[in-house]
C-alpha cells in the first residue's frame, strides 16, 4: 500500500496467490489497511463496502483508490463455487439472522451456472464505487 505525493490516492495491491479463502482476503485487508486502529474488519461484503467509502483506515482522506489483484485468476479459484457454495450454506443455519428463502435461491442460481461466486460478488462491490479503480492481473 502506498499514497501518492498529495495524499489524495492510495495504492493497495493484494497477492491474489495469497488469498486462499474468505478469511484470508480479509486478513490481508486488516493488514494493509487497518494498521493503528484498535478493530479489524470482519469477513463480510459489508464490510469491504464500509472500506471502500474510504474515512477509515489508511483510506482516510483518500480522493481516489488504485487496487490491484495480481495472479487474479488463483483468487478467482479459491474464491469459487465450492468457497461460495460453503459461505451460503453457513447463512442457512435456522438461528441466523439471513433471508433463508434468499439464500437458497442464490445457491440454486450459483449450482445452475457456476456465477455470482464470491469473487464476483467482490467485484461487483469494488465497481459500485467510483473513486476506485481495480486492475486485475
Amino acid at each position: 500500500m502506498s499514497a501518492d505525493e498529495e495524499g489524495t490516492a492510495v495504492e493497495v495491491v493484494i497477492d491474489g496467490a495469497a488469498v486462499d479463502s474468505i478469511a484470508a482476503f480479509y486478513a490481508e485487508l486488516n493488514q494493509q489497511l487497518m494498521r493503528g486502529e484498535d478493530w479489524e474488519l470482519g469477513p463480510s461484503l459489508d464490510a469491504l463496502n464500509d472500506l471502500l467509502y474510504g474515512g477509515i483506515g489508511a483510506l482516510a482522506g483518500a480522493a481516489l483508490q488504485r487496487w490491484e489483484i495480481t495472479d487474479h485468476a488463483a483468487m478467482a479459484a479459491a474464491l469459487g463455487v465450492e468457497t461460495t457454495r460453503k459461505w451460503l450454506l453457513a447463512k442457512l443455519d435456522p438461528e441466523g439472522p439471513f433471508d433463508r428463502p434468499a439464500i437458497r435461491e442464490r445457491l440454486a442460481r450459483l449450482e445452475a451456472t457456476g456465477h455470482e461466486t464470491y469473487f464476483e460478488l467482490l467485484l461487483e462491490v469494488f465497481a459500485d464505487h467510483p473513486q476506485v479503480e481495480l486492475l486485475l492481473r
